[in-house]
């Protein structure tokens, strides 16, 4: 399950599920679908948080202990925000479209569910400016320079 080829998927499949959640359609139907593509984006998360449980576990144990380096210590701050974050996103987006509100938009959990939304948006922009370099890695592109020199 940890194969660089499945993390990759996780990724891509999350991702597009993300950007596909902020488009606004208006309706049942544009209900219906910010539901879908935000619960595919969800389980997509919660499938990413499960393959990087162990380096999880050992930055927080390390952070604790006060053993992360610098570069390591930001990349584990911005996972911790990005968890918190949308962890309340997927929340209240759950609570605020489920039978005991009207319309989400006119909720106070509506509203929550959107500002925490564009917080983790901004946030994941940070976490894939930070990893750059593996995904680099991962398409080859430092690779082949290497190869060439």
């Amino acid at each position: 399950m940890n194969s660089k080829r499945t993390k990759i998927m996780v990724d891509i499949l999350m991702t597009i599920f993300l950007i596909l959640s902020f488009i606004r359609w208006d309706g049942t139907d544009g209900a219906v679908y910010h539901i879908a593509v935000g619960s595919a984006c969800a389980l997509f998360f919660a499938v990413h948080i499960f393959i990087h449980r162990k380096w999880i576990k050992a930055a927080t144990k390390s952070c604790f202990a006060g053993k992360l380096n610098k570069t390591l210590r930001g990349k584990y701050i911005i996972n911790m925000l990005l968890l918190v974050v949308w962890g309340i996103s997927i929340i209240t987006g759950f609570f605020a479209l489920s039978p005991f509100f009207n319309e989400m938009s006119d909720s106070g959990t509506g509203r929550l569910h959107g500002i925490t939304a564009r917080i983790g948006l901004g946030l994941i922009v940070i976490h894939i400016i930070q990893h750059i370099p593996q995904i680099k890695s991962y398409i080859g592109i430092g690779k082949r320079a290497k190869n060439e020199s």
